[in-house]
């Protein structure tokens, strides 16, 4: 009975031990085991057997964010003998930074970064949380301190960019990857902010003004334009009309001319067809035609000359005895013609 007794305790001791073995490590964490106090190996994930007593895994220091019974959020740093591999945030409280111009400011930053060799991250430093607390905060002081108020408020990203790539270089050595840093809030101290917002509502005012008297000047420059358009157009148009009326005149005169030339062109041929005539009408006399025709010219002439109803002037010409004789020349072509 005792024998069997015995065989139970060692079986399930056997049991035990066994189970105890068999460590299960879940997908993207990890666990550092020692055997009697020296580095063994790195477990993966899946199942994993280790030799219990020989066997132990590395307990490290992690970071917990939990909420306490008034709703605030507190940092709780915890032993855990499991690493997670996978990216980290920490968000670390608000500290006072001073920058290159003398004023104290409250700045809150955000960590991403994640464990990306985990001997290094036990084995090289002691109590990692920590320590990049302690170096984020330190860094955080040292690049604000290079920069002035105006430029910390308006240079985010060169901030963030100078923080990663500092903090990176520095945590590389533990075994840790800094992806990202971020500056949650800036606060500036109450009579800064104050001041702030008075040079903020003065630049308002000033871009309102400036706006208000670009406008005016735009609408003077339309108004300006537009008469200046308006007697661009009436001069244009009076020019216009100043043309037409010329090609009116000068088409008028040109018609007027050509009328004249044609009703001369006219009274020549009736001329010429006329002594053409008197010449059919003479021939076999010694009338000359262009003395008859001198005649009835100048008898045309003593008729209008005395067609007046109180005209009693009577006009004789200088050369009366040519008259006279053409008077004769007609009485002979009368006479002759009978």
């Amino acid at each position: 009975m005792g024998t069997m007794v015995i065989l139970g305790l060692i079986a399930l001791v056997a049991i035990i031990y066994v189970l105890a073995g068999f460590k299960i490590i879940q997908q993207s964490e990890t666990r550092v085991i020692e055997r009697l106090g020296k580095y063994d190996r790195t477990l993966s994930s899946g199942i994993n057997i280790i030799w219990p007593i020989l066997d132990k895994a590395r307990r490290v220091s992690t970071r917990y964010v939990m909420r306490n019974r008034y709703g605030e959020n507190i940092v709780v740093m915890k032993e855990s003998d499991v690493i997670d591999l996978r990216e980290q945030v920490y968000d670390f409280p608000e500290q006072n930074v001073i920058t290159k111009d003398n004023v104290t400011t409250r700045i809150n930053a955000l960590l991403y970064f994640q464990i990306v060799d985990p001997v290094k991250s036990v084995y090289e430093i002691d109590n990692l949380p920590n320590a990049i607390e302690k170096l984020t905060q330190t860094t955080l002081r040292n690049v604000i301190g290079e920069l002035e108020l105006d430029e910390t408020l308006t240079s985010r990203d060169t901030i963030n960019s100078k923080l990663r790539a500092v903090l990176d270089d520095a945590t590389n050595k533990w075994g840790v990857k800094v992806n990202r840093v971020e500056l949650q809030d800036i606060t500036p101290p109450d009579s800064v902010r104050t001041a702030m917002e008075q040079q903020m509502q003065a630049e308002r005012e000033r871009r309102a003004q400036i706006l208000k008297s670009e406008g005016e000047k735009q609408s003077r420059i339309l108004k300006s334009e537009g008469e200046k358009q308006s007697q661009v157009n009436a001069a244009e148009a009076e020019r216009q009309a100043q043309i037409l009326l010329a090609q009116g005149e000068a088409e008028a005169k040109i018609l007027q001319a050509e009328a004249d030339a044609k009703a001369k062109v006219v009274e020549a041929e009736a001329e010429a067809e006329a002594i053409r005539m008197v010449s059919e009408a003479i021939k076999g006399t010694d009338t000359d035609p262009a003395t008859y025709l001198l005649a009835i010219k100048y008898i045309n002439s003593l008729k209008e000359m005395t067609s007046g109803k109180d005209n009693k002037t009577v006009y004789m010409p200088y050369e009366a005895t040519s008259v006279l004789g053409s008077l004769g020349g007609i009485k002979e072509m009368l006479g002759g013609s009978k």
